[in-house]
């Protein structure tokens, strides 16, 4: 079953976790100059990457999509291995959440990370994809040609260490979606159908002709 259920709008009116994040140095909460910007997050298996590739290439914006993944790449370790060093030194995530809010800032772009619907003070639109565990570890045993049983393990475990981390450091419950505009179950939807349901909320707030 597919849902997508709009936030209050009293909830643009609270201060975002950026701006608070600032108070205690641990990043600067920066906002936006400039045209649209979309966010959306959500837990690995949930489309983020594919579904911001696809509303960015629509639109015409940007796309943001530096993750852990890329940083990464940059140091030369693996995945596996920068994941393991971010659970004990927090400059791994600070430095990647500071990167982000920084290439978001001038706007024109659709973020799509797993914090970045909490990391910017003005968003035109937040999305968050959320599906169950066992969907999101069948499709990522399907992108990675792993076993299902394997998928499901480390999704699980993923999920657990990944929400404490982002507690720990900024407060921030990513299984928590009310701080979303929109909240898109992906349990039986393709990346298509998710990307027509964002767009029906871009034109429903006058976001697009």
């Amino acid at each position: 079953m597919s849902s997508d259920r709009p936030v209050s709008p009293d909830r643009a009116a609270t201060r975002s976790p950026a701006a608070a994040r600032g108070e205690d140095g641990r990043m600067s909460g920066a906002g936006r100059a400039g045209p649209l910007v979309i966010t959306i997050s959500g837990k690995s298996g949930c489309g983020n990457s594919t579904v911001s590739r696809l509303v960015a290439e629509r639109i015409g914006l940007r796309l943001i999509n530096f993750t852990l993944r890329d940083l990464a790449r940059e140091r030369g370790l693996s995945f596996e291995q920068l994941w393991e060093r971010a659970e004990y030194d927090q400059s791994v995530d600070h430095e990647l959440d500071g990167r982000l809010v920084e290439l978001a800032a001038e706007g024109g772009c659709v973020v799509g990370t797993r914090l970045a619907i909490w990391l910017l003070d003005e968003q035109d639109l937040s999305v968050y994809l959320e599906a169950s565990q066992q969907t999101r570890a069948a499709r990522i045993a399907s992108r990675e040609a792993i076993s299902y049983r394997a998928a499901l393990a480390a999704t699980g475990a993923r999920d657990r260490l990944d929400r404490n981390r982002y507690l720990r450091l900024y407060d921030i419950d990513i299984g928590d979606a009310s701080h979303a505009d929109l909240v898109v179950d992906t349990e039986d939807l393709d990346q298509h159908a998710v990307v027509g349901k964002i767009m029906e909320a871009l034109r429903s707030r006058n976001l697009l002709d």
